[in-house]
């Protein structure tokens, strides 16, 4: 077959593209990943062409049974792939022709690569969200079964890196897990306006035959068809999105790494890294490094750079669709790969990581952490707030002066700053008394941390819920599709 005959738009043109052209516009080495959503859309395509009688229905029998035959192939690996084709759609539509001739050369009826390609892509993100949204189940998961473990453990709190109040680690555990429920839950959402079905839209105006893009919807276990054919083919927030979502999963996974960084240092002592995600020094032989979690955090960055060159390219964009657009590939599967291996090895280092609780608690005596429960006491004795923070200000610069805690002042000593401290005030200075006595919703003290753990629970069923229904559906659609 020449190559006259395998170029898609060959008929407009009176001789080849130059080798530097056809290099330059290719995909392939990115889009192959695509193989077998793309037939499983072309499958939806040929068997709604032929309900509506767009083509004879021995003809849409041929074409399926050619896809199923390319499908198994995809599937297995065995997919012979021509790199002199621009894409993996190019190289689908010309191996189902060889085999199957004229009536293969039918399935691209009412059909443009915009918005196979759009509807593809929609696809294979809708399986990378419900993957990603599973490894960061798996992280979760890893975080409140050892924030159950260390609701006892006393650590400090910090702000500005400054030892602020004392907390449980437990506490600040749950607090990453926090932040990995929102962004399961901003993937959900994103699958929720991927989930849109372009196939249809041509290339940008719909078309003239008598299509049911609602039955191709359907099929395909798409929601609905998109509203606005422009739209359908040139739309791509929904990787925007996705590449967003993954950024900032990426940041918040760079944040829980930053701190297993430093805490592992001789400086902090809290916790120590498993032999399995450290490494070592090729000269010092006493080292053990924290490579994995800094590698991690490193690459929080290459996140951030694919949303911020996403955005670039969609933002001088006119309607419809642009070649540009082809550059949205390499971003989304690298941001999607790069996520879910990391998400998959924090997991892996929050389950094995040895904290030393001992270390943890000898570092609240420090700082004094327990300066604001004082002011809070004094402000139970009648003191108005802001005088009670001047006071309890005095009461640290008079400690730091000489060398004291204040749990260590005596009694004169702390009366000298305020008439109404009296001897209960040593029941609330202990660091244990501090977290303990914070009481209220979302705070430390382990008689309500538990209340954090059923909201846990709830949002990890949530997520394995939406997955399980997600996958079970997409699974039953492309089941019926290769029957």
């Amino acid at each position: 077959m020449g190559q006259e005959q395998k170029v898609l738009w060959s008929g407009r043109f009176s001789q080849g593209a130059a080798e530097e052209t056809l290099a330059f516009t290719s995909s392939l080495a990115v889009d192959r990943r695509l193989a077998r959503y793309d037939i499983l859309g072309s499958l939806a395509h040929a068997r709604m062409l032929a309900r509506q009688g767009i083509i004879a229905e021995e003809d849409g029998e041929s074409i399926a049974a050619g896809l199923k035959q390319l499908y198994a192939q995809a599937e297995e690996g065995t997919l012979p792939i021509d790199p002199k084709l621009e894409d993996i759609h190019s190289n689908i539509e010309f191996l189902l022709t060889s085999m199957i001739k004229d009536a293969g050369a039918r399935l691209h009826t009412g059909r443009s690569r915009n918005d196979q390609v759009a509807t593809d892509l929609r696809m294979w993100q809708r399986d990378a969200i419900l993957e990603t949204i599973n490894a960061i189940y798996g992280l979760e998961h890893a975080l409140m079964e050892r924030a159950s473990d260390t609701v006892d453990v006393i650590m400090p709190g910090f702000t500005h890196v400054q030892h602020a109040q004392p907390i449980s680690l437990a506490h600040h555990l749950m607090a990453h897990f926090q932040r990995l429920t929102r962004d399961a839950e901003r993937f959900a959402d994103c699958y929720r306006r991927t989930n849109i079905s372009p196939l249809g839209s041509a290339a940008l105006a719909g078309t003239t035959y008598n299509i049911d893009r609602l039955y191709t919807a359907e099929l395909l276990s798409f929601d609905a068809p998109c509203a606005n054919s422009l739209d359908g083919v040139s739309d791509r927030d929904f990787v925007a999105e996705h590449l967003f979502a993954a950024s900032l999963c990426a940041v918040h996974l760079s944040s829980l790494c930053e701190e297993l960084v430093y805490w592992s240092s001789p400086e902090f002592g809290f916790a120590e890294m498993d032999d399995a995600y450290s490494t070592g020094s090729s000269i010092m032989p006493q080292k053990k490094n924290p490579d994995v979690a800094e590698l991690t955090r490193g690459r929080a960055g290459a996140s951030i750079g694919d949303l911020v060159n996403m955005l670039c390219t969609l933002k001088a964009l006119p309607l419809s669709y642009n070649r540009d657009l082809q550059e949205d590939k390499a971003a989304l599967f690298a941001a999607h790969d790069r996520t879910v291996s990391c998400l998959r090895l924090a997991a892996a280092m929050v389950a094995t990581v040895r904290f030393d609780s001992e270390r943890m608690l000898a570092a609240t005596r420090d700082g004094f952490l327990n300066a604001t429960d004082l002011a809070d006491y004094l402000v139970t004795k009648g003191l108005p707030f802001r005088k009670a923070h001047e006071v309890v200000g005095a009461a640290v610069r008079h400690c730091i002066e000489h060398g004291k805690r204040l749990e260590e002042l005596t009694l004169d000593e702390l009366r000298s700053f305020s008439e109404l401290i009296g001897e209960d005030v040593f029941a609330v200075l202990p660091v244990e008394r501090c977290v303990l006595r914070r009481m209220s919703v979302g705070g430390t003290s382990p008689n309500v941390i538990p209340m954090q753990f059923s909201q846990g629970m709830s949002a990890l069923r949530r997520q394995s819920e939406m997955v399980q229904k997600e996958k079970g559906r997409l699974g039953r659609a492309y089941q019926q599709l290769l029957e």
